[in-house]
């Protein structure tokens, strides 16, 4: 294998399941993840030489994935309907209700937008800067600022409701 290729495999190997969360988080599905996950390492593969060569291959391959994640949202064959009522799988012991906090938390973020959801997954999942997430989004930091702002507030009002009601509305 050259030289090339096998820093291409050590890369993917090292970076699939980082890429594969963030992927998630931004577009809330497992399955359509892993799609994204592979649409991106296929086109990073296509201009591996290049990105290796001007360094830093993870934020290129993060920025397709997050790119990829938005875009795939768009195509109407994507879109899901969704259900009147979510089924109840119901609450078993201390461990579940860490499972329930996180479902809660993980459907809040699937309420927000597509921009603020990837505003907030950027900046706090991936500890990156609003600069960073500015250059992966194509967008000013400004528009990071309030995307973000926003998205916390829309969180912030959501998890309120948990905590009053029991559920999401």
């Amino acid at each position: 294998m050259p030289d090339r290729d096998r820093d291409y495999v050590e890369f993917v190997e090292a970076a699939s399941g980082s890429l594969r969360r963030t992927a998630y988080l931004v577009c809330g599905d497992w399955h359509r993840a892993d799609d994204v996950v592979q649409d991106a390492f296929y086109k990073l593969y296509l201009s591996w030489a290049k990105v290796d060569r001007l360094g830093n291959p993870l934020a290129y391959a993060r920025r397709v994935v997050v790119n990829a994640a938005l875009d795939i949202g768009r195509r109407p064959w994507r879109r899901e309907v969704p259900t009147e009522q979510l089924p109840d799988l119901g609450r078993q012991g201390d461990l579940a209700g860490a499972h329930a906090d996180r479902d809660e938390m993980l459907a809040a973020l699937a309420r927000l937008g597509p921009r603020q959801r990837a505003c907030v997954v950027l900046r706090y999942y991936e500890d990156l800067s609003i600069e960073q997430t500015a250059e992966i989004l194509d967008c000013s930091p400004g528009t990071v600022k309030s995307q973000t702002a926003r998205a916390l507030d829309s969180l912030r009002h959501a998890m309120n409701q948990v905590r009053s009601i029991g559920r999401l509305p």
